[in-house]
């Protein structure tokens, strides 16, 4: 029998994992008591995946700072949970493949329109069908940007800014971009040939998976100081990019898992998961790896930059928008690892932030942010489903001091994908979803029955789970009109 492991409530929507075995932190989730008996049952069973237990599995590792996290849209993932976040000193800690996953900066960009919902939904057939023709998605789609080897270090190096260059987007969008669209640190030679190669026709491709396009409105404004200051008002027409690093981001992680597991034996690490595998932060195995992250990170940011892009000249052709006016709220990841300085117990301190599934949420005051929203905090954006509504949300102080500036990135899945394509039917989930007013365009129908809405938890009690812990605040709230699919 498993380790019974019992989380304790210590605030609202906050529950605390004591100490035990190799535990060298507590674990620390924010999550609604549903979710907490989730995760309970989840751990009982020795066959089950267990977020809690991979929760428990992160706080053993050698130099992590302060508790091991998990966010209220937890759920099992490699290594890490999804929706965990793990901060590591960088003298005694380590660099963790697992804690960033194989889509290195899947994130999400929001543009802002200046048309309203009345205005469009005559067109939303027209509008959903242009975007779904334009940008490319699905399974080995290519992209307009086709690279060289000598034209993908640059991308890798550049991020963003590449593509900028390249007559894909404004200069302005650089500005609300994190880290202004490219990481430093990057080093185009550690990452392999074989990840560069898979990656030379993608840049500009959604993908498939949960990645999406949404076409969305404002449904209702939550925070009225926050709104005005992103530049969002009821009714408006925003879209929603998520998407990532494509085949590259994958090859990377698959390329460093390798290289950790030998590292874990070389270092002499005490590591209770394989899955966990990792290498000292100082070690040449760590600086190669997230010099490999930010090349990925660098390469998501063009890609999300490419696809902006696309978006905007879409939108000329259907609504006759110019494209300056669709401006870029923000483009932010969730899934990346970096250097941030944070206050621990008091002390200033530069720590390895690793977010699996969890996005950075700064709050008020922090530098990081772009001028406009430096007094608010910057903007965060968790998608729901297909049929539910997602959000846009910030960072708070409480974030800060007690998630080093995380925030949620979603619903969170309820189903595997396996067991939702089982229990779902694409054609029904497409036509159901048309009878409550949203289009789906899809390049496969087993996708869309693994992204049905049922395969996703509610995401209105994740949400309510980080505003009750006080770790993000609701702005606005978002209904899909219409939604591309790869």
């Amino acid at each position: 029998m498993p380790e019974r492991l019992t989380l304790e409530p210590v605030g609202p929507a906050r529950f605390r994992l004591q100490r035990s075995g190799g535990m060298r932190v507590p674990g620390l989730v924010f999550a609604d008591e549903e979710t907490v008996a989730q995760l309970h049952e989840e751990a009982s069973n020795p066959e089950a995946w267990s977020a809690l237990r991979q929760v428990q599995n992160v706080a053993c590792l050698p130099g992590i700072v302060g508790a091991s996290l998990a966010l209220p849209d937890v759920h099992p993932g490699y290594g890490f949970p999804i929706g965990g976040v793990g901060a590591f000193d960088l003298d005694e800690g380590v660099a963790v493949v697992g804690g960033v996953g194989f889509d290195i900066n899947c994130g999400v960009r929001m543009l802002a329109t200046q048309l309203s919902r009345g205005e469009v939904l005559d067109q939303v057939q027209s509008i959903g069908r242009d975007l779904f023709e334009t940008v490319p998605a699905g399974l080995g789609s290519k992209g307009e940007l086709r690279l060289s080897v000598a034209e993908i270090d640059h991308v890798l190096l550049e991020g963003a800014a590449y593509a900028v260059g390249q007559g894909f987007g404004l200069d302005e969008d650089l500005a609300f971009i994190e880290e202004g669209g490219r990481i430093e640190g990057a080093d185009p030679t550690c990452v392999s040939a074989l990840a560069k190669k898979r990656q030379f026709g993608q840049v500009g491709t959604l993908g498939s998976g949960n990645h999406y396009l949404e076409l969305q409105f404002v449904e209702k404004v939550l925070d009225a100081g926050a709104a005005a200051a992103y530049g969002l008002g009821l009714d408006q027409i925003v879209i929603s990019i998520h998407t990532g690093s494509r085949a590259l981001g994958h090859q990377i992680g698959q390329d460093y898992l390798k290289e950790m597991a030998d590292a874990v034996s070389k270092y002499g690490l005490d590591v209770p998961e394989r899955e966990l595998a990792c290498a000292p932060i100082g070690s040449a195995e760590a600086r190669r790896y997230l010099a490999a992250v930010a090349c990925g990170a660098n390469c998501a940011f063009a890609n999300r930059q490419v696809i902006a892009h696309l978006v905007r000249t879409s939108l000329e052709r259907t609504c006759g928008t110019e494209p300056d006016a669709t401006r870029t709220v923000y483009d932010i990841g969730h899934n990346n690892a970096k250097i941030e300085e944070h206050s621990v117990d008091g002390e200033r301190r530069r720590l390895l932030v690793h977010r699996k599934g969890s996005t950075r949420a700064f709050g008020p005051g922090r530098p990081e942010a772009p001028e406009p929203y430096r007094h608010i905090g910057h903007p965060i954006f968790v998608g729901g489903t297909m049929g539910t509504a997602s959000y846009v949300m910030r960072g708070t102080d409480v974030g800060m001091e007690t998630t080093f500036g995380s925030g949620i990135h979603g619903a969170g899945r309820a189903l595997s994908r396996k067991k939702a394509a089982k229990r779902f039917w694409g054609d029904t989930v497409i036509s159901d979803l048309a009878g409550s007013g949203v289009l789906v365009f899809a390049h496969s129908k087993r996708g869309v029955a693994e992204e049905a809405p049922g395969a996703y938890k509610d995401v209105e009690r994740v949400v309510g789970a980080a505003e009750a812990a006080g770790i993000n605040r609701a702005v606005v709230k978002l209904r899909p009109l219409a939604v591309i699919k790869g």
